[in-house]
C-alpha cells in the first residue's frame, strides 16, 4: 500500500522551500524545490534505508510550510465544519494534518529514484488559485501518474489545498470518508478515531527505530 502511495503521491512529498513561497510562481517553486528534496533524498543514505525519524525531519521541514491545513481540513469535511465548535475545528486540523504526515512519511522511505516532471503554468498577475499539473515518471519507464496539486496564494505565498492523483481529489475522497463517520457518530468521533490511527501510527514508527 506505501508503495502505491509513494508512486501516486511522491510529487507531492517533494514540495519544500517555505522561505521561497512568496518569491517564486507556483510551479517554479514545485520544478526548483523538488530538485533540491531529491538532491538530499539520494544523497543521505539513513533517508533511503527508511530512517523515519530522519523523514519524518525532513517533512517537518520542508513540507509542511507549504501546505493549508486548515483550508484542506473544513474542505474535508464539507458542510460539517460549520457545525464544528472551535475548539473541534482545532482538534479536527490537528489530527488530520498529523495523519497526513505518518501516511505521507512512511510512503517517503519508499523513493526508488521516481523523477517528476512539472508542466510549465500560464499564470496571469491576477490569478491567486492555480492547478499545478506534474507526473511521477517511475523508474525503468512503466506507466507515469499524474499528480496534479490545487494551490492558492495568500499573505504568505502559494500553498497545497488539495491534490488529484490520476484526476482524483485527495479531499474529495476524505470527505466522504469524514461524512459518513460523522453522520453516524458525530464529529468527536471522528477526532477519536484520527488521533487513535496517528496513535497507532507513532508506535509503530517508534519500534520500527528501535
Amino acid at each position: 500500500m506505501c508503495k502505491i502511495l509513494w508512486q501516486a503521491m511522491a510529487g507531492w512529498l517533494l514540495l519544500v522551500g517555505a522561505a521561497q513561497a512568496d518569491m517564486l510562481a507556483p510551479d517554479a517553486l514545485i520544478k526548483d524545490t523538488a530538485l533540491e528534496v531529491i538532491a538530499i533524498v539520494k544523497q543521505d543514505p539513513d533517508i533511503k534505508a527508511g530512517n523515519q525519524k530522519k523523514v519524518l525531519a525532513l517533512v517537518d521541514a520542508k513540507v509542511l510550510p507549504n501546505f493549508d491545513f486548515n483550508r484542506m481540513t473544513q474542505l474535508a469535511a464539507g458542510k460539517y465544519w460549520r457545525q464544528a465548535t472551535p475548539e473541534q475545528k482545532k482538534a479536527l486540523v490537528a489530527e488530520f494534518r498529523n495523519m497526513l504526515v505518518r501516511t505521507y512519511t512512511k510512503a517517503f522511505t519508499l523513493y526508488r529514484d521516481q523523477t517528476i516532471e512539472v508542466k510549465p503554468l500560464k499564470l496571469a498577475p491576477e490569478e491567486t488559485e492555480v492547478t499545478v499539473r506534474t507526473r511521477v515518471i517511475k523508474t525503468g519507464g512503466g506507466q507515469p501518474t499524474s499528480v496534479d496539486y490545487q494551490m492558492k496564494k495568500g499573505d504568505e505565498g502559494w500553498k497545497v489545498f488539495d491534490v488529484a492523483i490520476e484526476g482524483v481529489s485527495m479531499v474529495t475522497s476524505y470527505r466522504s470518508t469524514f461524512a459518513s463517520q460523522i453522520e453516524q457518530s458525530g464529529i468527536d468521533a471522528l477526532i477519536k478515531t484520527l488521533a487513535d490511527m496517528n496513535a497507532d501510527a507513532g508506535k509503530l514508527h517508534k519500534a520500527d527505530a528501535k
